[in-house]
């Protein structure tokens, strides 16, 4: 009798821990699935997604510089084409403008020389 005794302690001993542990497990499930519990596991794993994206995109732009600069460019130039098409020919013309008096700044030195030069002659000539 005494074994048999034992034995259903030692039953019921494992029964009230495998029930506390169901319980336990239970107690987590049930803060899992809290909707506070929800948001805050969405937003972990969206910004673990973010970083390694954002990772994964620095790691391509330092191996291949150049070319993600270039299609950044052209990208940008396609976006803006309609008012590149309607502005290009009034900054064009503003350029070659400012350009020309750049130009005509840096020549008066020789023609202003020969101007002097050309009033001097006909100075002398006026006083003869």
């Amino acid at each position: 009798m005494p074994a048999s005794r034992n034995r259903l302690i030692n039953a019921a001993r494992r029964s009230m821990m495998q029930r506390a542990q169901l319980r336990r497990k239970l107690d987590v499930a049930q803060q899992a699935f809290k909707p506070q519990a929800l948001v805050d596991r969405g937003k972990y794993r969206l910004s673990a997604a973010v970083d390694d994206t954002a990772h994964a995109v620095r790691k391509q732009f330092r191996d291949n510089r150049l070319p993600i600069t270039l299609a950044a460019v052209a990208g940008l130039a396609w976006m803006f084409r309609e008012p590149i098409r309607t502005h290009a020919p009034t900054v064009g013309r503003k350029a070659r403008d400012l350009a020309n008096a750049l130009a005509e700044r840096l020549r008066p030195a020789d023609t202003a020389t020969d101007e002097s030069a050309q009033t001097m002659e006909n100075d002398d000539e006026a006083l003869r």
